[in-house]
């Protein structure tokens, strides 16, 4: 893939919480992306990990410019915000631990940007784990969601967090992801809303891929969505009381 103009400066922010496994396979991936490692940023922070993620990560900072950020648990919601504020690109790439972006990720990510540098930008996520019947119906779910809300690739109406990217100057404005939100689940829905309550055009890019290696089973995929279920119930609330909206 060949950049179209220029190559933007990204921060990459990824909130980890007592997965040390999962953090060093997310930065050995972006430890190999095929982008000049000066025009990009690494930002991990530490929810609240009971070891600290220092301990497991220090061979990296030689790899590329990372910044380790240490708070008390507070969900990823406010981990995310507090990546962003300490983060130094014009574009901010948001990705979890438990994601490994292709090597290509930023240069998609920059070629979309070169053509729209207003929008955000949703990428897609391959299952990295596909003999496991809990991930690869976790991935189904979210392959329909993307199916059904951006059959628009311009006009998408669905994101989630783990593959986003967006102006930084414009999650300023936006004031970040909602911190009502204790754990993952819903905090996207209400971020992709407050984007396009605000103007913010987004648009669905397949080929931005990271790949998601979660590693489910039977308790915690039903931990997993039960969380899905608590966050749809309160983002709905938040849309009713925000601006008197009913959520289908």
């Amino acid at each position: 893939m060949e950049m179209k103009k220029n190559n933007p400066i990204f921060s990459i922010i990824v909130p980890t919480y007592n997965r040390p496994r999962q953090i060093v396979s997310c930065l050995e991936a972006l430890s190999r992306l095929d982008y000049p490692h000066a025009r990009f940023e690494v930002i991990v922070v530490d929810d609240g990990s009971r070891i600290p993620v220092r301990t497991h990560v220090f061979t990296f900072f030689d790899k590329m410019n990372l910044t380790v950020i240490t708070q008390e648990n507070a969900g990823p919601s406010m981990a995310r915000n507090a990546g962003a504020e300490r983060a130094k690109g014009d574009f901010l790439a948001f990705t979890d631990d438990d994601c490994m972006p292709g090597t290509d990720w930023l240069l998609a990510l920059a070629n979309r940007f070169n053509t729209s540098p207003e929008c955000a930008v949703v990428g897609r996520c391959v299952n990295a784990l596909e003999e496991n019947i809990y991930d690869a119906a976790s991935q189904m779910l979210i392959e329909y969601l993307h199916a059904y809300y951006n059959q628009d690739h311009d006009q998408a109406r669905f994101i989630t967090s783990n593959n986003l990217s967006l102006p930084a100057k414009q999650f300023e404005v936006l004031g970040g992801f909602d911190t009502s939100f204790p754990n993952a689940g819903g905090e996207d829905r209400e971020f992709c809303e407050h984007l396009r309550y605000h103007g913010c055009r987004i648009i669905y890019a397949p080929e931005v891929v990271v790949h998601h290696s979660h590693g489910l089973t039977l308790s915690t995929f039903c931990r997993q969505h039960f969380n899905y279920g608590c966050g749809a119930f309160h983002f709905r609330q938040k849309c009713f009381q925000n601006r008197r909206q009913v959520v289908r």
